[in-house]
């Protein structure tokens, strides 16, 4: 009856428990996966089965390791917030598989995606036919965001933190020379470094600057 009551206890515990990690890890966590989240997620699930199993070893040498993981989760979050090239090595970066109407062959066995994949998820969105596509991005969570050639002209970003977007402007057919040459008709000397957002939209140049809390 004790080992029952134990286990109850420890049930009730950790239910509690790792409801607080995952709240103090964020809501993106919540949200959405990435591969460091999942495998946060995993090892604090095997924690957690290992410290009901084993109702003789001590709760707490149980979720120290749940303890470990939320710090790794907590440092990499900030990291990551700072610097977007360790953001892109970690979460990965969107992929361009589908733009105006044609299929990205290359990219696609680059990122190991089929044709069966592309078709189940324009079902998903109710898309018959990919003529109709005029971009169509693989995310690092494995879905798609579809831009039709019946919506409004698509916007890219084409400085992030601080960083140029390459492969945004080579889908707009543009290099680092032309930005820098429309960044200083618009007034914006400053360095790159200082941007924190740019795109493109309406045929002109909308910049926001970083704030001192983001340097």
């Amino acid at each position: 009856m004790e080992t029952y009551v134990e286990i109850f206890l420890r049930t009730v515990f950790l239910y509690i428990f790792v409801i607080i990690v995952f709240r103090l890890m964020g809501k993106r966590e919540v949200g959405e996966l990435s591969i460091m989240d999942l495998v946060v997620f995993v090892l604090i699930a095997e924690c957690v089965a290992f410290a009901l199993e084993d109702v003789d070893k001590p709760v707490f040498q149980n979720v120290f390791p749940i303890i470990i993981l939320l710090v790794i989760q907590f440092i990499n979050s900030l990291i990551t917030l700072k610097s977007k090239k360790i953001r892109d090595i970690i979460d990965g970066d969107p992929s361009l598989i589908v733009r105006d109407g044609v299929i990205d062959q290359e990219e696609m066995r680059k990122q190991r995606y089929n044709l069966d994949d592309l078709f189940q998820q324009m079902r998903e969105e109710r898309i018959p036919s990919v003529q109709q596509i005029d971009y169509a991005f693989l995310e690092p969570s494995g879905k798609i965001s579809i831009f039709l050639k019946s919506d409004d002209p698509l916007i890219l970003s084409l400085i992030v933190d601080g960083y140029i977007v390459d492969k945004h402007l080579k889908i707009m057919n543009k290099d680092k020379a032309w930005l820098m040459n429309e960044l200083q008709k618009i007034g914006y000397s400053e360095r790159v470094n200082d941007i924190f957002y740019c795109c493109y939209e309406n045929n002109e140049l909308h910049v926001q600057l970083k704030t001192t809390g983001n340097n």
